[in-house]
């Protein structure tokens, strides 16, 4: 049990030190939020099973707050309203739920962060496509690969990893550190 243990920290240390590389993508994706809010606009998150967790972890931080008190930033975490999200997929299908939320709510200028560990989540595919047609910045966070979201990400964090709780993992940490340069930009 040990051996296991160890060895999944060693894997982790391994995909975190392989996470350097995107300091330049994750600083560009952070600039992009900063004008984004700086300007009016709003940062909208999306994602299915953890990474919808994620997306509400995410856009908490940035409502609520991430490590300073500060004035609330304009973010949503598109997975959140049941009404919405059951009413769209009843109407129309588990695949638009985000998609209809990005036409609706969603205005140019504004950013899309689409989350999935393999890429191919049809539904955070579907939203970014119609993000794009909107003229909002995409960005996605997958994994190694970056599934088919990479053909319509502005900006693509694809994590160093192809296993699905460390790649979770490294979403979190790479979210958490574009709230923080956030919240320092704009607050700071």
């Amino acid at each position: 049990m040990q051996t296991e243990i160890l060895n999944s920290i060693q894997e982790n240390i391994d995909n975190f030190t392989q996470l350097k590389s995107l300091a330049p993508e994750i600083e560009k994706v952070a600039k992009v939020c900063i004008d984004a809010i700086k300007n009016g606009h709003k940062v909208m998150f999306c994602g299915n099973g953890g990474s919808a967790a994620d997306s509400q972890h995410l856009a908490a931080e940035l409502v609520g707050r991430y490590k300073m008190n500060r004035p609330a930033m304009n973010a949503i975490a598109l997975t959140t309203d049941t009404s919405i999200i059951t009413s769209i997929g009843n109407d129309y299908g588990y695949d638009d739920i985000f998609e209809r939320q990005v036409e609706g709510l969603g205005l140019p200028g504004d950013v899309l962060i689409g989350i999935s560990t393999s890429g191919n989540s049809k539904n955070v595919i579907r939203a970014m496509e119609k993000a794009k047609s909107k003229q909002i910045i995409n960005v996605a966070f997958t994994g190694m690969g970056g599934g088919r979201m990479r053909e319509y990400a502005d900006y693509l964090i694809n994590v160093p990893s192809e296993v699905t709780n460390h790649i979770q993992e490294m979403h979190i940490t790479v979210g958490h550190l574009i709230c923080g340069l956030i919240e320092s930009s704009i607050n700071g």
